[in-house]
């Protein structure tokens, strides 16, 4: 962003209704800001163009999206949007959906950026269903690591996670008040659960719900093994790569890196790096980020 358009940024906004939207795979929030008026705040399934169709994205949209207000503005980061082509078609749909022009479609890594650092430099990172991370220089993304998704990455994500659990189970490494926990949660039918895997869309948001077994049984060591494994396998594959990992804070989202926070402190301290915020979702900071 060049300089007068930065400095004229701040007037646009205050002159029309702009809407924010963080999406990831799970759950997309929507911000409506009005000049004037308290922010209008809404949540629906996640949007994300490489798992769902057009048709079904703008199904979604109808169904699940009411809005007091029509958006002047739109600025939507996505799960799934990080390369032109699925902004190009994710634009198309919210544009016809809106009837607006004025649409920009970022990553949502472009999302975790801006609204955890600013403009500052830092390391950030995206631990939810999926994961990502990123060095980000105040402006712009200026080196990531290769996204290989539910199926072949996500380290330290939920859905990562998930996996283990579910091995843990299947494999019968669980003890017994583990397994009761399971079984309580999910049933015992291993048959049910793997054709919701392959059989039924969204795997990976499946995979990432038995990450509630962790959330809910803190303290037992084989949870605590399960999360600190995953965190840990997550920042010697792409925290650690980043030379700026010692230079710069680094910042974390997703209700993964929120609910277990305590272990991700633990591997910075370890590893003699500089904990920046642990946020839940970056659409407080985003909010921020457009209004300054």
């Amino acid at each position: 962003m060049d300089y007068q358009k930065e400095k004229i940024l701040p007037y646009i906004w205050l002159m029309a209704s702009v809407l924010i939207a963080e999406s990831g795979s799970t759950k997309t929030d929507w911000c409506l800001v009005r000049p004037g008026q308290k922010p209008f705040m809404a949540k629906t399934p996640g949007i994300n163009p490489y798992l769902q169709t057009a048709a079904e994205i703008n199904q979604l949209l109808h169904t699940e999206l009411k809005l007091e207000y029509k958006p002047e503005q739109l600025f939507f980061y996505g799960a799934g949007a990080g390369n032109t082509e699925k902004q190009a078609e994710l634009k198309k749909i919210l544009e016809a959906f809106f009837e607006i022009k004025k649409v920009e479609v970022k990553s949502d890594l472009m999302a975790a950026c801006r609204g955890l650092c600013g403009r500052e430099k830092g390391v950030v990172a995206i631990l939810g269903t999926g994961s990502n991370s990123c060095y980000y220089d105040g402006k712009s993304i200026k080196s990531s690591m290769p996204s290989l998704g539910y199926v072949a990455g996500d380290e330290g994500s939920g859905n990562h996670m998930g996996k283990r659990v579910l091995q843990y189970y299947a494999y019968k490494t669980f003890d017994d008040e583990l397994r009761l926990a399971f079984e309580s949660a999910y049933g015992n039918d291993i048959a049910a659960i793997v054709n919701n895997i392959y059989k039924k869309p969204f795997a990976n948001r499946y995979l990432a719900s038995f990450t509630r077994l962790l959330i809910d049984n803190r303290g037992h060591y084989m949870v605590e093994n399960i999360i600190e494994d995953s965190i840990s396998e997550f920042f010697h594959r792409h925290i650690l790569k980043y030379r700026e990992s010692w230079k710069h804070p680094i910042h974390f989202t997703g209700t993964v890196a929120y609910e277990f926070r305590d272990v991700i402190s633990d591997i910075c301290a370890q590893n003699e790096l500089v904990l920046g915020t642990i946020e839940r979702s970056p659409l407080a900071g985003l909010i921020n980020y457009h209004e300054q």
